[in-house]
């Protein structure tokens, strides 16, 4: 078994930056792509980005790209969603996700394990 765990969220004013982590532990995730779904009041869960195992591999969504930006640390079992020009409609309950796959292509709708989530607050 094992778990994902978010830090780094909080709130920000239009324009500012926030950094979130995503720390895997457990033998469940050895290797797998990560990435990081949201959720804001009233929505649906969407796609943010994901990264491959290797780290050689990112997507995002159209909504964030050129803003966000999604890496992995040294040791594979962290991945981070470094967030500038933050806008109000960011704001949402971000989710750590990841894949038994070493690599997503697209854009997906699911993962095969969630973190917990982390709460983003952007004021106008």
């Amino acid at each position: 078994q094992g778990q994902l765990v978010e830090s780094g969220g909080g709130l920000v004013q239009t324009g500012g930056s926030l950094r979130l982590s995503c720390t895997a532990s457990g033998r469940t995730f050895s290797s797998g792509a990560m990435g990081w779904f949201r959720q804001a009041p009233g929505k649906e869960r969407e796609f943010v980005a994901h990264i491959s195992w290797l780290g050689d591999s990112t997507f995002y969504a159209n909504s964030v790209k050129g803003r966000f930006t999604i890496s992995r640390g040294n040791s594979k079992n962290t991945v981070y969603l470094q967030m500038n020009s933050l806008k109000p409609e960011d704001s949402a309950v971000y989710y750590c996700a990841a894949w038994r796959a070493l690599k997503i292509i697209g854009r997906p709708t699911n993962c095969d394990y969630w973190g917990q989530g982390a709460q983003v607050a952007v004021s106008s």
